[in-house]
């Protein structure tokens, strides 16, 4: 039990060291797109829920 416990933790670090030599730091360009994809997100989900909160209101 303790050595599958420790082999997993050892695939495991593996596998989060394989994935920080693949990642990059992001461009001005592409972090802008981020953000800006991420408040148009945010602002989505804000106005349906403020429209299902003002809808309950209304009818209810």
């Amino acid at each position: 039990m303790i050595k599958d416990l420790l082999r997993k933790l050892k695939e495991f670090t593996k596998e989060c060291k394989r994935v920080l030599r693949v990642t990059r730091k992001p461009t001005k360009e592409e972090f802008k797109n981020i953000v800006k994809v991420s408040a148009i997100g945010i602002l989505l989900i804000g106005l349906i829920g403020f429209i299902i909160q003002f809808m309950r209101q209304v009818f209810l």
